[in-house]
């Protein structure tokens, strides 16, 4: 609107001073011809001395060198001079506006008759038109600029009032969206325009918010309930040692309480591992040689299982030494569990990836449950059998690792036992690929 306002009162003004400029043109124009004609006259010495004169330049007069009126219109004084003003000899024309004459404002074109400091004056002109000596013009625009204004103002309140609509109503929605009800969805206008983008932003931002909420809480049941067995085990040997001294084995008591707290601490240690690969600021990458960090990992670990490392040449990949060597230990040491014999750890270059391969001869893993195993506080009845203290939250944090790495992990198809299959970008940028077809997505 205010806008608005500026740009018709900078329209009105030019419009008004175009006006002007071309009818003071005009005037000026129209008073040089007649000037020019009686000068003429004046030179041949045919000036009646009456001049004849028809409007709009009727105010006619020739005034000798010592000032006196010597010929006039009509409408002209007959004995005062329109103006005092004389061209000089080298510049016979001159334009003139008089206020304050008995004709009000005039506008006057002096034409001295010959180039000599005796000559008459010619002085030809007329009164000002109101529109160059009053305020009329600009009450006229602004008058009719008024109904323009209004109309845009109300246009403009209209448009407004109907674009900013939905913005209300997406405000409205959003105040009763609550934490404990993300569910609700703001409404979506029809078009294509900002507003429109900013509700499918709106709704998109919730759905995230909502799954985010989601798995915190189910995170919160699954850590509580998993919690709470150990510590009922751990309440349980401590209450029956000392509800019956005599008979429980203080030693043997001490022993249980001792690993179930180890349980309860790898527990928590892998809760702070998730919140920390969550929350916590990403490492700057570093340069590492994948075969030669799964050599590593490998060679530190002591278990009844063999493993074997398969690698012929380095396998450079871009990615932080620590969380990558935590992958491969929890791979190397699930394979361990479950294998019979041995564990065949494979690292290698395809088509540009990285790609680790960690193999078992154990029983393997149903194709029902490929994707359920990455999930926290999942274990199988195999792995709860073979390893009752542990957490359920290691293949979930390898996962976590391989995806802030860019990178994927898989458990795919396998002749014997289980296979787990970690695919990096390459240090070009390459995009890690999906598992061969047979093997389970994500």
């Amino acid at each position: 609107m205010a806008l608005s306002v500026v740009f018709l009162a900078v329209v009105g003004a030019t419009l008004a001073a175009a006006i002007r400029y071309k009818t003071e043109a005009d005037a000026m124009d129209a008073n040089q011809r007649v000037a020019g004609q009686w000068s003429a006259a004046v030179r041949g010495d045919t000036v009646p001395h009456t001049i004849p004169a028809r409007r709009p330049v009727d105010l006619i007069q020739v005034v000798d060198a010592r000032g006196h009126v010597t010929n006039s219109s009509r409408a002209a004084p007959e004995h005062t001079p329109l103006s005092r003003v004389r061209p000089p000899p080298d510049d016979r024309f001159q334009h003139i506006t008089e206020c304050g004459t008995s004709q009000g404002c005039v506008i006057l074109m002096a034409i001295r008759a010959t180039p000599t400091s005796g000559s008459s004056v010619i002085y030809a002109g007329m009164t000002a038109p109101s529109i160059l000596s009053t305020n009329e013009l600009d009450i006229g625009i602004a008058v009719g600029a008024a109904p323009i204004v209004g109309l845009v103002g109300w246009t403009s309140w209209s448009m407004l009032g109907r674009t900013l609509r939905p913005v209300q109503t997406i405000s409205a929605r959003m105040t009763e969206i609550t934490g404990t009800d993300l569910s609700l969805r703001v409404p979506l206008p029809p078009g294509r325009d900002e507003i429109t983008m900013l509700a499918r932003t709106a709704n998109e931002t919730l759905a995230r918010l909502e799954t985010a909420v989601k798995q915190q809480r189910r995170f919160a049941s699954d850590a509580s309930h998993e919690l709470r067995s150990p510590l009922a085990g751990l309440r349980a040997c401590l209450e029956e040692a000392l509800a019956y001294p005599g008979e429980v084995d203080p030693h043997e008591a001490l022993r249980d309480a001792l690993a179930t707290t180890d349980r309860l601490e790898a527990i928590v240690a892998d809760l702070l591992e998730l919140a920390r690969l969550r929350a916590a600021d990403p490492v700057p990458p570093e340069r590492l040689d994948l075969a030669a960090l799964a050599a590593e990992a490998t060679g530190a670990r002591v278990n009844a299982v063999p493993v074997r490392v398969r690698t012929s040449s380095p396998v450079p990949v871009s990615g932080q030494r620590v969380q990558l060597a935590r992958v491969v230990e929890n791979l190397v040491g699930n394979a361990q569990r479950h294998a019979e014999r041995e564990v065949v750890v494979r690292v290698e270059a395809v088509d540009g990836q990285a790609v680790l391969t960690v193999e078992d001869d154990g029983d393997g893993i149903a194709p029902a449950d490929r994707e359920r195993v990455f999930d926290r506080f999942v274990r199988l009845d195999d792995a709860r059998r073979r390893d009752p203290a542990g957490t359920g939250l290691g293949l979930a944090i390898s996962r976590e690792i391989a995806v802030a790495h860019g990178g994927t992990l898989r458990v795919e198809d396998s002749p014997h036992g289980a296979r787990f299959v970690l695919r990096l970008r390459s240090l070009d940028g390459t995009p890690a690929r999906p598992p061969a077809p047979g093997g389970s997505g994500t």
